[in-house]
C-alpha cells in the first residue's frame, strides 16, 4: 500500500481524496506537520496562495514541506498549489516553496466570473482531459528540466519536473480523474524505488 496525503489547510480536499482513490492507496488528510512523515506523496489543493502560505507558516509546515520536497517525494499542486511550488511569481519578490523551476502569474485568466472549462491534450496523461479554470494562474516560464504537459491557447497550464507536477486548473472538480491517477502512479514508482 502507498499513502498519499492531501494538505488540508484550504481548498477542495474531499474532491482530491475521491479522485485519488485506488485499490492500493491509503489517503491521509494532512492537518499536522507530523503526518508528512507517514506519507509517500502529497497533493496541494487549490485555494488562495497567500492565505495558504500564511496557514503553512502558522501551523509550522514550511520547513517540513521543504524537507519533504528535498527527499523528492512526489508532490502535485493544483491552481494555488502550483503557485506554492514555483521558483518565481510575477509581481511578488519572494516565492513560497520553490520546488519547480518555473515562473507563474497569479489570476492570469481573470477573476471568478471569467472561470471556464476546457478539454486539454495532456502529455503522459491522455487526450481530452477535462479542466476547470477558476482564477487560474499561467505558467509563463519553465526551466530546461521541466516538461510541459499541457497548454491552452499557447499558455502553459500543466508541467512536471521529476517527482513534482503542477497545473493551473482544478482536475478534482471534474469526473475525469486521469491526472490524479497519473500522480498515483508517480507515487507508486517512488515507493518501489525507495522501499
Amino acid at each position: 500500500m502507498i499513502n498519499i496525503g492531501v494538505l488540508a489547510l484550504q481548498g477542495a480536499v474531499r474532491e482530491h481524496v475521491k479522485a485519488l482513490h485506488a485499490s492500493d492507496v491509503t489517503i491521509t488528510i494532512v492537518k499536522k506537520k507530523e503526518q508528512l512523515d507517514m506519507i509517500d506523496g502529497l497533493v496541494f489543493p487549490g485555494g488562495e496562495s497567500t492565505t495558504m502560505r500564511r496557514l503553512i507558516n502558522l501551523y509550522g509546515f514550511y520547513e517540513p514541506l521543504k524537507a519533504f520536497a528535498k527527499m523528492e517525494k512526489p508532490i502535485f499542486g493544483t491552481c494555488a498549489g502550483a503557485i506554492l511550488m514555483a521558483t518565481e511569481i510575477v509581481g511578488q519578490t519572494e516565492p513560497h516553496l520553490s520546488v519547480m523551476n518555473m515562473t507563474v502569474e497569479r489570476n492570469a485568466f481573470g477573476r471568478q466570473r471569467e472561470s471556464f472549462e476546457a478539454s486539454l491534450k495532456m502529455e503522459q496523461v491522455g487526450e481530452d482531459v477535462e479542466a476547470i479554470f477558476i482564477r487560474a494562474p499561467i505558467i509563463t516560464r519553465v526551466g530546461p528540466e521541466v516538461d510541459v504537459l499541457a497548454t491552452f491557447d499557447g499558455d502553459i497550464v500543466a508541467a512536471k519536473q521529476g517527482p513534482f507536477m503542477a497545473c493551473s486548473f482544478h482536475p478534482e472538480l471534474t469526473e475525469d480523474n486521469r491526472m490524479h491517477q497519473h500522480f498515483v502512479q508517480m507515487v507508486r514508482n517512488y515507493h518501489q524505488i525507495h522501499t
